[in-house]
């Protein structure tokens, strides 16, 4: 097992863990948002006005007539600087409420700025658009977003390893033992397309192999960044600072960390 596979868990749980809370929801509401649109507004306005479609596909997980019922409204109700200045607040807010205990929290963000900022962010939309977002200042609200940002490089190279393997994302979500048909439903899918696509992912006799080297892949590449930027006592306090973030938060610790 490598560091970035140590590390997956934690960051992808903290990294979105602001997404569905409710200091998001208490910023939606005062930015005069239809309730529950500010994640796919905010998130994705950061690359501006994106029709639905492209949206839906940026985003990979979720069907597209979510994006066709929710963003239009959205967009008219606020622009695009303002929806990323409003999803940034949210994840600043949620950050003071969880992260402000944790130990040194600006020395982790800066780990995982300097591996964020020297990544190749080409063909990776929404984590270019992050990468480049303006950031804030105080040590708790730096690392939540650091956090984040990292997500959507992980998330980034996921897809398109997903791609490059001839996997679609929901594919991939049906073959991920912690997905299944419930996460599908879980993130807007109608019972009939769930079962439709179960049932088409079930007909790929070597889907669960090409997910795994999917995942594989992106570890790999995670892995070449962290040893090209890191040293090797820099990755192992990445390793512990995020362990203890992991238990401090009280989600799975990486293994082996």
């Amino acid at each position: 097992m490598t560091t970035a596979n140590r590390i997956r868990s934690v960051v992808q749980v903290l990294g979105g863990k602001f997404m569905t809370s409710p200091e998001l929801a208490a910023v939606e509401a005062e930015a005069g948002l239809p309730p529950r649109s500010l994640y796919l507004r905010g998130r994705s306005a950061v690359l501006g006005d994106v029709p639905p479609k492209v949206a839906a596909e940026l985003f990979g997980i979720f069907p597209h007539w979510l994006f066709d019922f929710v963003l239009p409204a959205a967009t008219a109700a606020i622009d695009a600087p303002a929806a990323v200045c409003a999803y940034s607040e949210s994840s600043a807010r949620w950050s003071r409420v969880n992260l402000s205990a944790v130990p040194e929290p600006g020395r982790l963000a800066e780990l995982l700025f300097r591996v964020v900022d020297a990544a190749d962010a080409s063909g990776l939309a929404l984590f270019a658009g992050w990468k480049n977002a303006e950031r804030p200042e105080g040590d708790a609200e730096r690392l939540g977003f650091a956090l984040m940002v990292f997500r959507e490089l992980r998330g980034g190279l996921h897809f398109a390893a997903l791609r490059a393997l001839g996997v679609t994302v929901p594919e991939a979500v049906v073959a991920d033992p912690e997905g299944g048909r419930a996460r599908l439903l879980r993130t807007a899918w109608p019972e009939d397309a769930a079962d439709a696509l179960v049932a088409a992912a079930e007909r790929k006799p070597d889907l669960r192999d090409r997910r795994r080297d999917a995942e594989a892949i992106t570890d790999a590449r995670i892995d070449e960044l962290l040893a090209s930027e890191l040293s090797e006592g820099e990755r192992a306090e990445l390793e512990r600072r995020l362990a203890e973030l992991a238990a401090f938060a009280q989600v799975p610790a990486p293994s082996g960390a």
